[in-house]
């Protein structure tokens, strides 16, 4: 497997395909999942000729397990370490939910060089959690509630979080698919379950307003407005409004997990960016 080790001693795990001096596209993956949840992305612009790379976060997929650093600014240091080590440059970064944000805060401190454009998929920021500076978010409660789910039978709220609301399949008329439930809950599974805990306070409570007021360069948002895991009203239609270089599309009735459920429009969309 291809790995790399952080300074603090962690493996981490990604997947680097195509041509080497091809123009890199970066996949940023959610919680709880890994680098394998951009399979049919990875596939589509592989096919297109570019170079295409991903890897699993700390305490996810095949990265290692250690007790330590499941916050963003750990997560974006561990990106950053592989993206040093493959020497990445004028690079395209797409992330989907918590992937999302880690884009954000990538994009904003990295240099120019290694970033061209940035796409946030269904993303985190500015800030979930409500709070007297963000009262559309989610109450505290709801991500508590995830963590006693998950501390109380792990196996089993993944289980209901890919069958119910991630990809929609709780709407009446769904297209049901078994195998996205059991890769969805496969690659959860695969992961740790101390960081997928600590890692809901990472996505909920992170706020990257900064982070999106310092990026400088074209950056799109794609969002669905029957997504049900992070909520378009106090997600992209916040964030769009802090961008330098942001453009906003609405995809109606599309649920969180779009990259999957709707692949072809998402790939459609990502090229045409990528290629604009």
């Amino acid at each position: 497997m291809s790995t790399i080790t952080t300074s603090d001693g962690v493996e981490i795990f990604y997947k680097d395909w195509g041509p080497k001096d091809a123009q890199p596209i970066v996949f940023h993956h959610g919680w709880p999942l890994s680098s394998d949840d951009w399979d049919n992305q990875m596939l589509f612009f592989l096919g297109k000729g570019y170079r295409v790379i991903a890897h699993d976060r700390r305490g996810h997929g095949r990265s290692s397990q250690g007790s330590e650093g499941h916050d963003m600014d750990h997560y974006v240091a561990d990106a950053t370490a592989v993206f040093d080590h493959l020497d990445l440059k004028n690079a395209v970064h797409i992330g989907h939910s918590t992937g999302g944000g880690q884009v954000a805060r990538y994009a904003a401190r990295a240099a120019a060089s290694r970033v061209a454009k940035a796409v946030l998929i269904s993303a985190v920021p500015p800030i979930m959690v409500k709070s007297d500076k963000n009262p559309g978010g989610l109450p505290i409660e709801v991500f508590d509630g995830f963590r006693s789910a998950l501390a109380a039978n792990r196996a089993q709220f993944y289980v209901d979080v890919a069958s119910g609301p991630f990809y929609g399949f709780n709407r009446e008329g769904a297209k049901v698919s078994q195998g996205v439930i059991d890769n969805w809950w496969r690659q959860g599974m695969t992961g740790s379950a101390q960081a997928h805990y600590e890692g809901i306070k990472a996505f909920s409570e992170t706020d990257f307003t900064e982070d999106l007021k310092a990026i400088n360069v074209p950056t799109l948002l794609l969002h669905g407005d029957d997504d049900q895991i992070v909520p378009i009203a106090d997600a992209s239609e916040l964030s769009i409004k802090l961008l330098k270089h942001g453009t906003l599309k609405v995809f109606k009735g599309y649920p969180h997990g779009m990259c999957t459920t709707h692949a072809d429009d998402i790939n459609a969309e990502l090229l045409k960016f990528i290629q604009g």
